[in-house]
């Protein structure tokens, strides 16, 4: 009876320190360093914290989805600015409904990624939840010049795409 007794205690040892931890990995700082380890699409990388892996959703940006024209480079852009760098996250603490920490990233030079992205055309400026109208202008500016994905002139927004698909 001593030994169901003690694994019993343990067992709830471990979900207790597991809980904690959970916890812990949900609150983050506004702004934090962090470790580049994955590029899941042009608006979404994965970055390690504490030892905790983030999935960070690019804010006020949306990029053309992997089977659309030009969302493999959206990837490769945002591969190519960040991947393995120590990039600065800068937060509000908001969360998309997948649970990806909506987030601004800085490369180690102090570049901004997701201008860098609408800048040269591999994402749009996302108007339904951001009112930065200095994307705006960076994407009227790839737009007129016809940079990336608007060298394309049937180019379908991401948003209309995903609620087509």
């Amino acid at each position: 009876m001593g030994n169901k007794l003690i694994a019993f205690i343990l067992l709830l040892t471990v979900l207790g320190c597991k809980k904690e931890r959970q916890i812990k990995q949900d609150t983050y700082p506004f702004n934090f360093i962090a470790n580049v380890i994955g590029i899941k699409d042009g608006d979404t990388i994965e970055v390690i914290y504490n030892q905790v892996p983030i999935v960070i959703r690019l804010e006020h940006i949306d990029c053309p989805e992997k089977k659309q024209p030009f969302g493999n480079k959206a990837k490769q852009f945002t591969s190519n600015f960040i991947f393995k760098q120590n990039a600065r996250i800068v937060s509000q603490g908001k969360k998309d409904r997948w649970g990806r920490l909506i987030a601004v990233v800085y490369n180690e030079d102090g570049k901004n990624l997701n201008k860098a992205i609408v800048e040269n055309g591999f994402g749009m400026h996302f108007k339904k939840y951001s009112s930065d109208l200095s994307y705006n202008k960076l994407e009227v500016e790839a737009r007129n010049n016809e940079r990336g994905m608007w060298r394309d002139k049937n180019i379908i927004e991401p948003w209309t795409y995903r609620k087509n698909k």
